[in-house]
């Protein structure tokens, strides 16, 4: 989307929090939809911010507008914000501090993911598999959070621990991957959980069919990326805090996804 400007989304800027954001006040999304090909609402408002942020008007540090905003400014709904913020962090152009807003980062140089053509086949699974995770999981966190005790949480915490640790030092990090997420399963109580989770075993971690992403030029960005992630989840499970588990849970797994459908569109363009 390099080189994209407003004319080619089709959409005048909103009030930003950055001096170099322009304030004409935003369109409704809805219209364009219909016109742009079949796009959704959500990938359109991805463009958008993903052309600000490329052509500099949204830089790095600046804030991004809240998720109120957004639905006000935009008239859309908060699922279509919330999707396209996923997006926008999938891509690697924000990421967002919990509890107080969402920020462009640093540009990064090579930052697309690649796949051969072997690669792209086999992702596939690994896309149903991620469905599949979205819904499951994402409910397991939030009674993980009600039911968890503080033996649940120190299995939680020394997955994540094991996970930094290798991270950094290059060593195996599908292991402490796996048992995070099997932990939660553990913590909601309910058997069931666990059993399916672990019939799919290493299947549930996407880098362990996409070799390219342990490439070493793009895992550390990625591990450390993942590494966030499972801490917002454990965070809400520890404050007991179903709602934001829930939602750290599927932010999670919808990443995990986009970034495997921007590896494969990387790789049919090329």
């Amino acid at each position: 989307m390099a080189g994209m400007n407003t004319a080619a989304t089709g959409l005048p800027a909103p009030s930003f929090s950055s001096a170099a954001a322009t304030a004409l006040p935003a369109p409704s999304l809805r219209g364009r939809a219909g016109r742009g090909g079949g796009r959704s609402l959500a990938n359109l408002l991805f463009e958008e911010f993903d052309s600000k942020i490329r052509q500099g008007l949204l830089r790095e540090g600046d804030k991004l507008p809240t998720e109120s905003d957004l639905v006000r400014d935009y008239d859309v709904s908060r699922t279509v914000v919330r999707e396209a913020l996923s997006k926008l962090q999938a891509a690697g152009l924000v990421a967002t501090r919990h509890g107080i807003g969402t920020f462009v980062l640093p540009a990064r140089a090579g930052a697309g993911l690649t796949l051969d053509a072997r690669e792209l086949s086999e992702s596939v699974d690994v896309l149903a598999v991620l469905e599949l995770r979205i819904s499951l999981e994402t409910e397991a966190a939030g009674l993980a959070a009600q039911r968890r005790s503080e033996e649940h949480l120190q299995v939680l915490r020394q997955a994540l621990q094991a996970f930094e640790h290798h991270a950094t030092t290059g060593g195996d990090t599908v292991t402490p991957d796996l048992a995070f997420h099997l932990g939660i399963a553990q913590a909601t109580g309910n058997r069931y959980f666990q059993d399916i989770l672990a019939h799919f075993g290493a299947l549930l971690i996407p880098r362990t069919r996409i070799t390219s992403l342990q490439a070493p030029t793009q895992a550390p960005d990625y591990l450390r990326r993942v590494n966030r992630e499972h801490e917002e989840i454990y965070n809400a499970i520890a404050r007991q805090d179903a709602d934001s588990a829930r939602a750290a849970m599927r932010i999670h797994l919808t990443n995990s996804r986009e970034r495997l459908r921007l590896a494969q569109r990387a790789s049919a363009a090329a």
